[in-house]
């Protein structure tokens, strides 16, 4: 019989496999440090210390009937951490022995996302891109892992993912990832909003939202005429002042009519609209200015003093105008707004950030070569510009779901969102006309992700 070997795993590739599985309420009373898989990695194995009892524990997973990794032993209240690693790997090896899939009687069966259901001349671009390229590879894999746990609560995700709805379901798909990291308890039982998330005794609702294309605009996988590069500077601040905010205000306003305060599961609650711009090919990488000025009803003009110091000077927005169309600015400021605790938005949901995750979980073909550039925040206070980087993905990368993710929080807000349920994303409050921001150490504003092949 040829031994059974179980070897260490890298810890962004056990969360790639489990991330979804965890149980936030673990963290109350443990925290893992050594992950391990057997060669197959049909087996995986993590050893944690017991913050209560002050030892160790040791728990085994395995694939349920739908694919999902879950529990199936698990041994506590030992010792040191060497014994939890002894006994960790033997029950992995005796567990690697009895099977490849491990049934706990749960009937839901994982979503399959890329199983054509949409005949190829109506799929989206962007869908058939994804299932056919070589290059995506560590996409689809990472989103095989998270789809085994999302429900579908309209019953048409996949057909909406591989046909017009792609943009808005990824969207959806990249949320639940990250609220996962955050380690939340998700609740998706109800039909809308689409999450209810609860932790230390609080509830936030949130509602997923974006800016679709007009019809005469069809996604394209590379823009061929226009794009961020081509534009000149002076058209996308054009499209700051009155395009872009009309964009926005468009389907948040559509949200706000439809009262999801009223429901008897977010009475009480706060509800928050995550938003993303998808109206063009990259669009996400410029328009996000556009929105805080729509939420806030002001811009930020700025200078420098005889001192070299930075001056910001807010100045109010009164409307929006783009022809016969007028809407008016400073979205938290108007009837019903008050309902509505915050706007989460990110540049980063979409096909390249699940790509690099994968990449940096080890999922793919190995000669696949990803090169991520952009921009982050600047922490200098006297800065006004962002810095850039730029970066080989590999498995010594460390992106994380929430990297860029920003809660935009309404000063009238009736009920305000418990930032403590969020901490890894960069928070805005508006306070004496201006906005005031608390972000992370490493805050990424927007990205592009080069997709190389290695010649063999």
């Amino acid at each position: 019989m040829q031994e059974i070997k179980i070897q260490p795993l890298d810890q962004k590739r056990f969360n790639a496999f489990v991330g979804a599985t965890r149980s936030p309420a673990a963290a109350y009373v443990s925290y893992e440090i050594g992950w391990y898989a057997n060669e197959e990695e049909t087996v995986l194995g993590a050893v944690l210390v017991d913050t209560v009892d002050d030892d160790y524990v040791g728990v085994v997973l395995g694939r349920d009937e739908g694919g999902r990794f879950r529990a199936i032993d698990l041994q506590c209240s030992i010792s040191t951490e060497a014994e939890a690693t002894d006994w960790l790997h033997r029950a992995m090896k005796w567990h690697t022995s009895a099977g490849a899939m491990f049934p706990q009687g749960d009937k839901k069966e994982g979503i399959d996302l890329f199983a054509p259901v949409v005949p190829i001349q109506k799929q989206h671009p962007y869908f058939t891109k994804l299932n056919s390229d070589r290059s995506f590879t560590p996409a689809k894999a990472m989103i095989n892992e998270y789809m085994r746990h999302l429900s579908d609560i309209d019953g048409n995700f996949v057909e909406q993912f591989q046909s017009t709805g792609f943009d808005a379901r990824l969207w959806e798909l990249y949320l639940f990832c990250y609220l996962k990291e955050e380690e939340l308890f998700i609740d998706r039982t109800h039909y809308a909003p689409d999450f209810i998330v609860t932790k230390y005794g609080k509830e936030v609702a949130i509602e997923a939202v974006t800016v679709g294309r007009k019809e005469n605009n069809p996604p394209k996988y590379l823009h061929t005429k226009k794009n961020m590069y081509d534009q000149l500077l002076r058209d996308i601040e054009e499209e700051h002042k009155n395009a872009m905010p009309i964009r926005f205000g468009s389907p948040l306003y559509s949200k706000v009519k439809k009262k999801y305060w009223e429901l008897e599961h977010v009475k009480g609650r706060p509800l928050v609209f995550a938003i993303a711009d998808f109206h063009d090919d990259q669009s996400m990488l410029w328009s996000s200015t556009a929105l805080i000025n729509y939420l806030y009803g002001v811009k930020h003009d700025y200078h420098y003093d005889e001192n070299k110091k930075l001056v910001i000077t807010p100045t109010p927005i009164a409307t929006h105008r783009v022809g016969e169309k007028e809407i008016p600015s400073g979205f938290f400021f108007q009837p019903d707004s008050e309902h509505v605790s915050a706007i989460v938005t990110s540049a980063s949901g979409t096909i390249s950030k699940f790509n690099r995750l994968g990449k940096q979980a080890g999922f793919g073909d190995k000669d696949i070569i990803m090169i991520r550039q952009g921009t982050h925040h600047d922490h200098n206070p006297d800065a006004s510009l962002p810095k850039m980087f730029k970066y080989i993905v590999d498995e010594k990368s460390e992106e994380t779901w929430g990297e860029g993710v920003s809660m935009y929080h309404n000063p009238n807000a009736i009920h305000p969102v418990p930032e403590e349920l969020f901490p890894s994303i960069a928070h805005h409050h508006f306070k004496e006309g201006q906005i005031v921001s608390n972000l992370p150490e490493f805050f990424v504003y927007a990205s592009v992700t080069l997709n190389l092949r290695s010649q063999k």
